[in-house]
């Protein structure tokens, strides 16, 4: 690859066709690696670079192995009119949040507010990108997943729970979605990863050694414990979103849930869920836009502590990157755009 290859910049059009042929390179059909992509690209344009396209990286490592089924039978199981099942015989994450999320919005469009429960799943990519394609359609979202246990129950110092990411939309007609996508740990495991990749210290407020002592030292945290938001109610909110993505689903939970670390060979069986409220049904668009739109003014106008820090609404930042993106394209790292195309070539050559 040349200096000028790895510095080009990629549409929104021409990530989405890489991302798609580096997942048929893996395996996946083109219709299942065009839904997937779709989670994945969009968080990349949000500036979520964690877990954007670079996680194609990670589920192909386990894709070839056979961790991850490349071709999975999905089926849908409609319990009631606004309660859908999806087993996801054990496919990549964002396929099978793709197709739940689908499941959902399609009941909801019935019944004005449904809930889907994934089961047999894996990694699903951020929570934000469901949270906004639900939104450009009309629906508001509650969303989220259970994960590998990283965060010791309050008072404890062994690992029981997942660091559940979980999130919610709010569509505006016209304008920017509100989505607030947050995982229960402080900080994603993914930027310790990267913080013990550079060789640079973490706050002490994120994880915890194997003993359960705050540390700045992000291998000992990777061997530790993440911390929860909000001390033992971040706790809480955790076994919440566990019970709701893990229990009630039917999928594995708490301990459970095999490590894609340690057992990649082996499905995690995660859990999701999706509980849509269709808006369309509480007025007309424009009554919807103008409260969406009050609401956000009145937070706007608060006076700031730092002039130079105005007071945000949660996926302003997102939606900034993403129309940015849209508007100048994305520059990838050199090295995930070798391995992606690397596996896009084995796509290529089949």
């Amino acid at each position: 690859m040349t200096d000028q290859q790895a510095k080009r910049v990629w549409s929104e059009a021409e990530l989405a066709e890489l991302a798609t042929r580096a997942l048929i390179g893996l395996g996946l059909t083109r219709q299942d690696a065009t839904d997937a992509a779709r989670v994945l690209v969009l968080a990349e344009m949000f500036g979520l670079s964690t877990h954007g396209v670079s996680r194609i990286e990670s589920y192909g490592e386990r894709l070839q192995i056979e961790g991850i089924n490349p071709r999975p039978s999905i089926t849908l199981e409609s319990v009631a009119p606004a309660l859908v099942r999806i087993d996801g015989d054990n496919g990549v994450g964002p396929l099978v949040g793709m197709r739940a999320l689908d499941a959902a919005m399609e009941a909801a469009s019935t019944t004005g507010v449904a809930l889907a429960l994934a089961r047999g799943s894996n990694h699903f990519g951020p929570v934000s990108p469901y949270c906004h394609i639900a939104a450009e359609a009309g629906f508001a979202s509650l969303i989220g997943s259970n994960a590998t246990t990283t965060i010791a129950p309050w008072g404890g110092r062994e690992a029981r729970l997942g660091n559940s990411p979980c999130g919610f939309g709010f569509p505006n007609p016209g304008g920017d979605p509100i989505i607030l996508d947050m995982a229960i740990s402080v900080a994603a495991r993914a930027k310790i990863r990267n913080a013990a990749k550079a060789g640079q210290p973490i706050p002490d407020t994120w994880a915890t050694d194997r003993s359960g002592r705050p540390t700045t030292d992000p291998n000992e945290a990777l061997n530790g414990f993440l911390l929860p938001i909000g001390g033992h109610k971040g706790y809480g909110l955790a076994l919440i979103v566990d019970l709701l993505a893990g229990v009630l689903s039917g999928a594995a939970y708490l301990t459970h849930v095999k490590s894609w670390v340690d057992s990649p060979e082996e499905p995690q069986n995660l859990g999701h869920y999706f509980l849509l409220i269709d808006t369309r049904r509480l007025g007309e668009t424009n009554w919807l836009s103008a409260r969406m739109n009050d609401f956000a003014d009145i937070l706007h106008s608060t006076p700031s502590a730092d002039s130079s820090t105005p007071v945000l609404v949660p996926g302003e930042i997102e939606n900034r990157n993403l129309a940015r993106a849209r508007r100048e394209g994305v520059l990838l790292d050199p090295s995930l755009l070798a391995k992606l195309q690397a596996f896009a070539g084995s796509a290529a050559a089949a």
